[in-house]
């Protein structure tokens, strides 16, 4: 079959098609005949870092969907020729989800959407279950208030729908021209990019929000937005050195929540609510991986690139 392959650590050129085997499923797994994988920032890292003790090449992609060609034994949820969407790790031998047929635990696979394409469907298992995880982890109670930076991202739109499904204000940034964009999302108050972030937070909730899903990778410069005591929740494991005034800073590690089937459900029925929106800013085959990842990296997209098989 075929798959991207990453040859080497290095920028996009080290991007190419390789051919990978598959492997029949075993027992609780099912195989999936790919159509769409998503390209998230994570596949950028591997193809900068390379895969740790895997050897080479390696496979990224962290979401597929497409039809189920395959079954193993004791899978009795999933079947044969069902539309579906899988979180993947590509942390593993056979590799991610960027692949023309991939096996997957069952628990990591669910039907796409109501009214969703597969490659709108794609979008969504990995970015779901990051934001999920970021909001359990910070425990808002409804009513209390969700500061959201990088607002008009995928990640963000997520969080900030499934906070308004929790019961959260949201305060969310965005640029002038994304504000309506935002406020589709569901963020009651919308405030603007940049080194103002932290004082328009503060105008509209003096005492400071009491968690915030950092998505921009702002870090510490937003450590003011948040109240005494409050927490932040961050991705692509950063520690700070310090905090301030009791803020707790919380990892968002989604490998170990990609079994969580009841949050996959969850996300599924939403989605076919059109309670989440599903956003494809660009198709590219695998032999153009370079090139979504390109896209991917220069920032300011407002969906995510799909490789599509």
């Amino acid at each position: 079959m075929r798959a991207v392959g990453i040859t080497a650590p290095g920028g996009p050129e080290v991007l190419c098609v390789i051919d990978r085997p598959v492997r029949e499923p075993g027992p609780g797994e099912v195989r999936i005949a790919v159509r769409a994988a998503a390209v998230n920032p994570t596949d950028i890292g591997m193809r900068a870092m390379g895969g740790g003790d895997l050897p080479a090449p390696w496979t990224p992609g962290m979401d597929a969907a497409g039809t189920i060609e395959s079954v193993g034994d004791g899978v009795e949820r999933l079947r044969v020729g069902e539309q579906v969407m899988a979180a993947v790790t590509p942390r593993r031998a056979e590799g991610g989800a960027q692949a023309e047929m991939i096996v997957v635990p069952e628990a990591s696979v669910v039907p796409i959407p109501d009214g969703a394409t597969l490659e709108e469907a794609s979008t969504l298992p990995m970015n779901g279950l990051t934001a999920m995880l970021g909001l359990e982890l910070l425990g808002l109670r409804s009513g209390e208030t969700l500061g959201v930076t990088g607002g008009a991202g995928l990640l963000a739109s997520y969080v900030i729908a499934l906070a308004k499904e929790a019961g959260l204000r949201v305060i969310a940034d965005a640029k002038p021209e994304e504000a309506e964009l935002v406020r589709g999302y569901g963020a009651d108050v919308v405030v603007p990019r940049g080194d103002g972030f932290v004082d328009a937070v503060r105008d509209a909730a003096p005492d400071g929000v009491d968690g915030l899903y950092d998505t921009a990778l702002l870090h510490e410069a937003v450590f003011g937005a948040i109240r005494d005591g409050g927490s932040m929740v961050v991705v692509r494991g950063w520690t700070p050195d310090a905090t301030e005034r009791g803020i707790e800073v919380k990892q968002v590690f989604v490998r170990n929540v990609l079994d969580r089937t009841d949050w996959l459900q969850e996300l599924r029925r939403l989605a076919s609510q059109r309670r989440l929106q599903l956003r494809v800013a660009a198709e590219y085959p695998p032999e153009d991986a370079a090139g979504a990842q390109r896209v991917m990296d220069a920032g300011g997209l407002r969906g995510r690139a799909v490789i599509v098989f």
